[in-house]
């Protein structure tokens, strides 16, 4: 391959991969065609991409980029698996398939710049919470003091009320207001 168009090939690369922070590779070697035609329609229908890339030209176009530790996973046929879902959900999503289709091996994925090697890695990444869960949980911690504090101020203010209205509805009914004798 001539150098002009390896390098056309570098910029396709950089431009189709501008955008991506994370991403999943895998190898689809040795599976059939139906299958291989089945996982990328089922990752399209969520907006994820299946790419199968030129190892050498892809660590070049990856150098300086969030996928740059992806080069320590690039040798053999690779294909990288993108999109706009997070990563984690694309992991969950291709080991969920790897366990239905044994062929398709996990080669290791990419976050914020950290490698996580092979399958063990792709598996631990797939367990952790999306962008959108580690939002959620972080305020669930954040608003959990405020409402044990409403819980301790509302508590001794319930007991203050019944009490006001066990008052108001005695001297209602004409009864006197001391304490009972049991």
């Amino acid at each position: 391959m001539s150098k002009p168009i390896k390098n056309m090939i570098v910029g396709e690369y950089k431009k189709r991969f501008a955008d991506v922070e994370g991403a999943v590779l895998i190898e689809i070697r040795g599976i059939p065609a139906k299958a291989t035609t089945q996982l990328r329609a089922q990752l399209r229908a969520t907006d994820v991409r299946v790419t199968v890339v030129k190892n050498t030209l892809a660590k070049r176009a990856f150098i300086g980029t969030p996928l740059a530790p992806l080069a320590a996973g690039l040798n053999g046929p690779r294909a990288i698996v993108y999109g706009k879902a997070s990563v984690v959900t694309i992991a969950r999503q291709l080991v969920k398939s790897a366990r239905d289709n044994d062929k398709l091996a996990l080669m290791g994925a990419c976050l914020d710049g950290a490698w996580f090697e092979g399958k063990d890695g792709v598996t631990r990444l797939s367990k952790f919470p999306t962008r959108e869960e580690a939002h959620s949980q972080l305020i669930t911690l954040v608003l959990s003091p405020a409402r044990k504090a409403v819980a301790a101020v509302k508590g001794p203010g319930g007991r203050l009320l019944g009490i006001v209205k066990e008052i108001q509805s005695r001297l209602e009914k004409g009864e006197s207001i001391s304490a009972r004798a049991n």
